[in-house]
């Protein structure tokens, strides 16, 4: 998810994306309250919350945050 109003990145996972991201613009979860709105970039799915974790952590690594920009800017420059 993107904060519209920082422009940061918020990576994290859930079960049902669309539920979360609307908790969050909500103010439901503290650690983004601040950073609302929210709207979501990307999502992924996978068979079982261990695959979703491990991605989660990746994404949230250096490299990671660098592979997301990137799927970011080329997913833009083909609209």
């Amino acid at each position: 998810m993107k904060s519209l109003k920082d422009n940061g990145i918020y990576i994290g996972m859930s079960r049902d994306p669309d539920d979360r991201l609307k908790q969050h613009n909500k103010g439901k979860t503290v650690s983004t309250r601040s950073r609302r709105p929210f709207v979501m970039l990307y999502k992924e799915e996978y068979n079982s919350a261990d695959e979703a974790r491990k991605r989660e952590k990746y994404y949230k690594s250096g490299i990671g945050r660098e592979q997301i920009k990137q799927k970011l800017n080329s997913s833009v420059a083909q609209w």
